[in-house]
């Protein structure tokens, strides 16, 4: 049974980790500081740090992972190997040197598609037909390590950032599972990837949501889908944030932004076709159906969106 640090922050990583708690010894846990969260303001534990907790293993949250204090934390648990997954913080070249096996990466794409922080949304955004998990060796570079393991998942219609990381997170934990045994047996060849073909999917935020009409609503469908649950979407109405759950891309033209009824339906025009939302909620209510919403708002037809008050 190897002896492992686990690093790794929100509750992608923390299916790795109860999946690693049943067959492996898990020496120390590194996972972000508690930060602020909710309308209180009150610290808040990341899903890793509540899984390592329960379980009785010793957590360790740095700043910064390339202070001395840190390094020194990290050596006196002399593990063969570390496996990282979404943990939130480049690992240093010291780091990177620490354990014998090395360390490896539960990464949410088929490498070298998408590095970087927000792959899953971006293969939705980007359209793509397959995306998948690659477990892969750290170097210094973001993600450009030689791959270990990788296998496929199709991207389903109906699939949201919600439900592709929910398949992603279990995907990861079984590959990872399946992978560890070979590789710290040394019976896997590491891989190099093919650094041309290199996309990048960067951190995402809030503003990051804002619709721009003047896209494709095809790109616009893939966009809520995407950024469903966090960050999501929305556009200006009246001035104020209106968010955008739900929606679906269709034909017709109008005006970017201009809200219209189109065939006994509520549609917004777009750079290319008409974009259908489904559900919708102004700044301060619940979220609701469009067709709730449109007889509560009566002026929202006819509207210009995303337009400032």
């Amino acid at each position: 049974m190897a002896s492992i640090v686990f690093m790794g922050t929100p509750d992608f990583a923390a299916v790795s980790l109860r999946a690693l708690l049943t067959r492996h010894h898990i020496v120390g846990v590194v996972t972000q500081p508690d930060r602020p969260a909710g309308r209180g303001g009150q610290l808040q534990m990341s899903p890793v740090k509540q899984m390592a907790l329960a379980a009785g293993v010793p957590v360790f949250q740095p700043e910064k992972l390339r202070r001395p204090e840190a390094i020194a934390t990290l050596q006196q648990w002399s593990a063969e190997v570390y496996v990282v997954a979404a943990f939130g913080q480049i690992l240093p070249p010291a780091v990177l040197a620490l354990p014998p096996h090395g360390c490896i990466n539960v990464h949410g794409s088929l490498l070298p598609r998408w590095r970087g922080a927000a792959p899953i949304q971006a293969a939705l955004r980007a359209g793509d037909a397959v995306t998948g998990i690659t477990i892969m060796q750290m170097d210094a570079g973001l993600d450009t390590g030689p791959m270990l393991t990788w296998q496929s998942l199709p991207i389903l219609a109906d699939d949201t950032g919600h439900s592709l990381h929910d398949k992603m997170a279990r995907l990861g934990a079984d590959l990872l599972l399946a992978t560890l045994p070979d590789y710290l047996a040394g019976k896997i060849t590491p891989q190099p990837q093919d650094d041309a073909q290199a996309t990048f999917a960067p951190q995402i935020n809030k503003a990051d949501g804002r619709i721009d009409w003047s896209q494709p609503a095809a790109a616009i469908e893939r966009l809520v889908r995407a950024f469903t649950p966090w960050p999501g979407t929305f556009t200006l109405w009246h001035g104020k944030p209106l968010k955008i759950h739900r929606g679906r891309a269709g034909t017709g033209s109008a005006q970017p932004g201009r809200v219209l009824s189109h065939e006994g339906h509520i549609a917004i025009g777009t750079g290319a076709g008409l974009y259908y939302p489904l559900e919708v909620q102004a700044e301060g209510k619940k979220r609701t159906d469009i067709t709730a919403f449109v007889n509560g708002y009566q002026d929202f037809t006819g509207a210009l969106l995303d337009e400032p008050a």
